[in-house]
């Protein structure tokens, strides 16, 4: 049946549940690949031997995870490569301006790719402290969001405090 006459919202519930369903059906099909695979080595004689080290997988952990290709030290390792704090593969190749153009540490003093974030983040981002490794509070998700904005130098915050309007009064003679 369409629903071309029906508010989108009205479908909402269909389409959350669809898209669980084939997300649970992807994930039985992917266990089941695994098992499969399991079954496999028992048969060659290779089950419980880590694929990256060549060690036995304990015992324990192929209670828990019958399907374990590695041991628990391998896989710690396979997962520490994971870290969040990476960059895209991409940002190697790409140079300023599209690149990351953070200077800091550098003697290069101008307004880098950090300023430009720091620009638009204080309109709102949708990330929280959970969402930034060792953050607690919502001052410390931004690299250096404490700066003064606009400055370069301390000596860029110094104000002339000369009243402008002297220099009219002392050019017209009075």
């Amino acid at each position: 049946m369409s629903s071309y006459d029906n508010h989108p919202a009205d479908i909402g519930t269909e389409t959350y549940e669809r898209a669980k369903d084939n997300t649970l059906s992807g994930n039985y099909k992917s266990i089941l690949t695994k098992v499969n695979d399991a079954l496999k080595k028992i048969d060659e004689g290779t089950f419980g031997v880590c694929e990256m080290c060549g060690k036995t997988i304990e015992e324990e952990r192929l209670r828990v995870v019958p399907y374990s290709t590695y041991c628990i030290d391998c896989k710690r390792e396979e997962e520490a490569v994971r870290d969040d704090e990476r960059r895209p593969l991409e940002e190697d190749i790409l140079g300023p301006p599209f690149g990351r153009s953070f200077f800091d540490g550098t003697d290069k003093i101008m307004y880098d790719g950090e300023d430009a974030w720091q620009d638009v983040a204080r309109y709102g981002t949708s990330e929280s402290p959970q969402d930034v490794p060792r953050a607690v509070n919502y001052n410390e998700i931004y690299t250096d969001g404490d700066e003064k904005r606009g400055i370069v130098e301390k000596t860029d915050m110094i104000i002339d405090e000369e009243d402008p309007d002297d220099d009219d009064k002392n050019e017209l003679g009075s």
